[in-house]
């Protein structure tokens, strides 16, 4: 049952609610947990109802750990640590990258190996972390001992069990024991369906509506179609933005789901391609992903405590490992790889400016907009890795989108740009290899191919110049500790733009549900369950 399909919004989600908040009030907060959870369960289990066995077996198994941790001497405390993060990565590993080792194994060797159909449980990879985090901490004493009620609310929890945001247990327990948290608060609610009418949305109206774009141009070139330069770039632009509203959209919608039964959970985007370096991307693209790789990779591989050489290794493990984390694909690896590149120079950069160029890197830089742009343009490229069924695919597309393919403009630029017809740039057809089709209720409609490339355009504009969603709602602490750089916006047109509950944006926020709910005869998964 995905959040954007009518059984979830107008079935689960509602009744949920109401049991919730009845079962609170009659009975006790112990019993509006209760209830969460078996609803949480009941959710969990809609996907394939041999997998809540899988996920209950995992909790069982991480909570008896934590207990054995909680009990015992130094020593003792390492292997157990060792055993439950041994458990937890083998049944990530079977579930997940069985398959790709066994078939990676096959090419290197002719030797065949078949283990059957190995079905990916969906939230493995969420579930999975969030539980390593707690073993982690409470290895480390920075957490006390939950109860097992505690620990089996916190993990099962729907809002964010299948795609998070990634969470630690004491960011979301104590929460249930706050005064006149179980009580129905109308501003919780309206706060909550704003933020959950903003994410369906950026998913519904936003990210499915360029996916085909993404989807054909990508096809295309594993077809060995050769691609246009226009094509190479709106593909990599549509792919670019389909996953940032996509999983953006998912993630406001957790968080606004959540926030309807009081629960405030972490911001997981924050203008992620406004950033003016790699390093501040990773700070504003998935958070809690970035965070999590952080404290419980890179950190305890030395971060940069052992020099510049060390710093970098353990960026560039941390970053493929990351890359692996996402799928079970070398062009996973290549992606997280590439980004440790980027981080690796990003670094060397500033520290050539701190102490070759004597610069304050605590100012703000008046090459801002450019170095912006140069992050998107290396963000983009690397998507087009993340994006493709293989390595010839990406390859493919990133020659179209350099030139090697020619410089192909549209024909009706060539009053404008006629001009760089002596430096080989034709002027043609706009799609000449590609028929955009948008698929309707009944049958595929072919559009005017102008359509994308405005469509593209005008999304750009929108995730650079708009404010995010914590940004719009920041007077209402929409997430958990704002960082403030992220969440204000200061210009005249940007406090005009915070949302305030009045009729104003009940109404426009009621427009965008309806405009979402329109898309509902085609609802898509969202793409992060792939992962």
């Amino acid at each position: 049952m995905l959040f954007n399909s009518p059984e979830f919004i107008f079935g689960f989600l509602p009744i949920t609610l109401l049991g919730f908040f009845l079962a609170s009030r009659f009975s006790s907060i112990r019993g509006g947990m209760v209830w969460l959870i078996a609803a949480s369960l009941f959710f969990y289990s809609l996907w394939n109802p041999v997998n809540l066995l899988l996920l209950l077996a995992s909790i069982l198994v991480n909570y008896w750990v934590s207990i054995w941790i909680g009990r015992s001497q130094a020593a003792i405390k390492s292997v157990a640590l060792t055993i439950g993060i041994i458990f937890n990565l083998g049944l990530l590993g079977y579930f997940k990258y069985a398959d790709f080792l066994l078939s990676t194994v096959t090419a290197l060797t002719g030797t065949a190996f078949d283990l059957g159909k190995i079905i990916l449980p969906i939230g493995i990879s969420f579930f999975t972390f969030q539980q390593i985090a707690y073993l982690v901490d409470r290895y480390r004493e920075k957490i006390p001992s939950y109860s097992f009620f505690e620990y089996l609310t916190f993990i099962t929890c729907f809002p964010y069990l299948i795609s998070g945001p990634l969470l630690k247990i004491d960011q979301i327990i104590p929460q249930y024991f706050q005064p006149h948290f179980s009580q129905f608060n109308w501003e919780n609610l309206t706060i909550g369906l704003t933020m959950f009418s903003i994410g369906l949305f950026k998913k519904m109206g936003l990210a499915d509506q360029v996916a085909p774009y993404a989807n054909q141009i990508f096809d295309a070139a594993a077809s060995g179609t050769s691609l246009t330069f226009v094509e190479g770039w709106l593909g990599a632009l549509a792919f670019t933005l389909q996953l940032y509203f996509d999983f953006s959209g998912y993630s406001d919608m957790a968080i606004g789901i959540a926030r309807m039964f009081g629960l405030i959970l972490p911001a997981n985007f924050a203008s992620p391609y406004k950033a003016e370096n790699i390093v501040n991307f990773w700070r504003q693209w998935h958070i809690t992903l970035s965070n999590f790789l952080r404290d419980y990779l890179y950190i305890p591989l030395g971060g940069n405590r052992k020099g510049e050489l060390r710093r970098s290794l353990n960026l560039l493990i941390t970053m493929l490992l990351g890359g692996l984390w996402h799928g079970a694909g070398w062009n996973f690896v290549f992606w997280g790889g590439l980004h440790g590149v980027y981080l690796t120079v990003n670094h060397g950069w500033r520290t050539f400016r701190q102490k070759g160029l004597k610069q304050d890197l605590t100012q703000r830089s008046k090459w801002g907009v450019l170095s912006s742009l140069i992050t998107f343009l290396f963000v983009t490229i690397s998507w087009v890795f993340f994006r493709a069924d293989s390595f010839g695919t990406a390859i493919a597309v990133l020659k179209s989108m350099t030139g090697f393919n020619g410089l192909s403009l549209p024909e009706d630029w060539a009053d404008t740009l006629g001009f760089l017809q002596p430096l080989g740039v034709q002027f043609n057809d706009l799609m000449p290899n590609i028929t955009i089709e948008i698929a309707g209720l009944e049958e595929a409609e072919s559009i005017d191919p102008i359509v994308p490339l405005r469509t593209v355009g005008a999304l750009l504009l929108f995730v650079w110049l708009m404010p995010n969603t914590q940004q719009w709602l920041i007077q209402h602490r929409p997430t958990l500790s704002p960082t403030p750089e992220f969440t204000t916006f200061g210009s005249r047109i940007g406090q005009l733009l915070q949302w305030r509950p009045n009729a104003f944006w009940a109404v426009f926020c009621g427009i965008l549900t309806v405009a979402a709910l329109l898309n509902l005869a085609k609802v898509s998964e969202f793409l992060y369950f792939e992962f």
